[in-house]
């Protein structure tokens, strides 16, 4: 196994400043193995599964590392989805004659506050070997502060691995928010894997890399006597790091537990939604101009255009701010898919049919945000695609998504990933103004828009308001802190796993670095409004609204969406009702049966 990572802190100043200019992405599936015996191969079925990620180019390299000691056998193999750009960039990616290799499943946003101009995996490469080649340490440790110094100056979600040839040291890893999938696992025969998914192989647990640094592997040092292969870890390196030549964009997360002396109610003028505004709308460009037209479907009997984003769309709060704000941000013509996923759970329904789906509480929010936003944006053509699960559609997927959602095995693990695998899909019958008459749809979005983080950092969660009428603000700020401490080993991993299947990529706005960082400095009553929710009333007033959320209520009213800002929280197994469907005794932490 890994030993214990030791702790080196090292340190760096705030970036500001954000550049859109045109350039190239890609998201990718990764695999990586590190052997003393001999080169591992990926099995069919990751192979398949990475496929499935990165369906537009696929590529394998081997490399063998020896000293006078041992040897250690090397396997990296990528699969890439290009997302931006006219051409793919082939991974693991190498400059000629260099003989080091990247592995880069991410989307470098910002590097030291600037936007990289065309490849990002390229730019990401040479980030990497130049804080190589800039340090005079030989060891491991030094060596990962220096990689880890440099990536904390990269905004944007990533996992990678990366090997230097010169200093035949492997690093790795995932941003601190972790928002990419990387697992790890040491075989019984001690040789370390690396993956973006698992195959279910019992040969060894796979884990989580954790969201908490970077990672460093020394494949010419043989630190052990059985042989087994040692890791270290270096932590990143954040924004308020004392050191006058920090450039982090990371976020310290910890929250401004200070309450002001004077407290005004927060509405649709106040400056802190003007600020919320500000960032979201910087979050979103940076996430939704530029995407590449997608592939042609083969089969498109209406000749509808095909569309470029797609919305992961419960039709709450959070979600349908996002499409509103989308539409100030891309071109009137571009078509937004919503997808509204609902679920024949036969605890709940009778019968299956239409109304099954009908009434779940998702398809009716849904729906009736989905006419808001046609109201108020008439102009855009708005694509609502209802993904209707039958139970016995739900049945054949139910391994496939255990084994994508794998390490993770609970019954609330599986009913919160089977609404993204099915949503993510894109599969269903699709309504818009300019259609007649609701018809089959997949969608051909390859970017797809999550409302996750808004809850976390904005108290919207029903424990929040239970926390502050049991112990006021004192009680929140600490339920609100184990949430803050939390962001970085939330689900993400298990929701790319999911979601990435279908070749697509999720965006999390509300994760935006610089966003995260505004929000955790705001003090609490600048983002909800506990204190007050016993005097709402039905009034057409922005400072009546429900408190949790206060801040993104009053924004979505700002922006006309008043019904939207009044929309009360509800958990996406029990918006699209996948809680619970095999049967009712069991809890949401209770292990999935085999």
């Amino acid at each position: 196994m890994f030993n214990e990572p030791r702790f080196i802190f090292p340190s760096h100043p705030r970036l500001i400043g954000f550049t859109l200019r045109d350039d190239t992405r890609a998201m990718c599936g990764i695999f990586c193995s590190i052997s003393r015996n001999a080169y591992i191969q990926p099995s069919e079925a990751v192979k398949q599964h990475l496929q499935s990620r990165g369906p537009d180019a696929s590529n394998q390299i081997s490399i063998k590392s020896q000293n006078s000691a041992r040897q250690c056998h090397l396997v990296l193999h990528s699969t890439v989805l290009s997302l931006r750009g006219d051409s793919t960039t082939e991974q693991p990616f190498q400059r000629s004659h260099s003989g080091s290799a990247l592995c880069w499943n991410g989307e470098a946003w910002t590097i030291s506050g600037k936007r990289p101009a065309g490849n990002d995996t390229s730019a990401m490469y040479d980030l990497l070997c130049a804080a190589m080649s800039a340090t005079e340490a030989v060891d491991a440790s030094h060596q990962a502060q220096a990689v880890s110094k440099a990536l904390s100056a990269v905004a944007g979600p990533y996992a990678f691995v990366f090997y230097h040839f010169s200093s035949s040291k492997l690093f790795f890893g995932r941003d601190l928010l972790g928002r990419r999938s990387l697992l790890h696992k040491v075989t019984s025969t001690g040789d370390v894997l690396l993956s973006s998914i698992t195959d279910g192989n019992a040969d060894g647990p796979w884990a989580e890399v954790e969201a908490d640094g970077i990672y460093c592997i020394d494949l010419e040092h043989d630190q052990t006597a059985s042989g087994h292969i040692d890791c270290i870890k270096v932590p990143y390196t954040f924004i308020d790091d004392v050191n006058s030549n920090n450039v982090s964009v990371l976020p310290q997360l910890s929250l401004n537990r200070r309450i002001p002396q004077s407290i005004s109610k927060v509405d649709h003028f106040s400056s802190p939604v003007h600020d919320l505004e500000e960032y979201l709308y910087k979050s979103l460009s940076f996430r939704v101009t530029d995407i590449p037209d997608p592939p042609q479907r083969l089969q498109d009997p209406f000749r509808l255009a095909r569309a470029k984003l797609g919305v992961l769309f419960s039709g709450g709060l959070d979600c349908t701010t996002l499409a509103r704000m989308c539409h100030e941000l891309l071109d009137v013509t571009e078509p937004i898919d919503l997808l509204n996923v609902a679920f024949e759970n036969p605890r709940v329904h009778k019968s299956a049919g239409e109304g099954a789906f009908e009434l779940c509480p998702d398809r009716v929010t849904g729906r009736a945000s989905y006419a808001e936003l046609c109201e108020v944006c008439p102009a855009r053509e708005w694509r609502f695609v209802c993904v209707n699960v039958p139970f016995r559609e739900f049945s054949q997927h139910r391994q496939q998504i255990i084994t994508l959602m794998h390490p993770h095995n609970t019954e609330m693990d599986l009913s919160i990933a089977s609404a993204l695998y099915f949503a993510a899909r894109g599969e269903g019958m699709v309504a818009s103004q300019r259609i007649v008459q609701d018809c089959a749809y997949t969608t051909s979005a390859r970017v797809l828009l999550s409302g996750l983080g808004a809850d976390e950092l904005f108290a919207g969660y029903t424990r929040h308001a239970t926390a502050f009428k049991r112990n006021g603000y004192e009680g929140l700020l600490d339920e609100l802190d184990l949430d803050v401490a939390r962001l970085g080993k939330r689900n993400l991993g298990r929701d790319d796993r999911v979601i990435s299947h279908w070749g697509r990529e999720a965006r999390f706005p509300f994760l935006d670095e610089r966003l995260v960082q505004w929000a955790l400095d705001r003090p609490v009553t600048d983002k909800c409004d506990f204190e007050h929710q016993d005097q709402i009333k039905e009034q057409d007033d922005a400072s009546t609204i429900e408190p949790g959320k206060k801040i993104l209520r009053c924004l979505a009213w700002k922006l006309g969406m008043k019904a939207v800002a009044r929309e009360k929280k509800r958990a996406i197994q029990f918006g699209a009702r996948t809680a619970k469907m095999e049967t009712g005794r069991t809890k949401g932490t209770t292990l999935l049966s085999p």
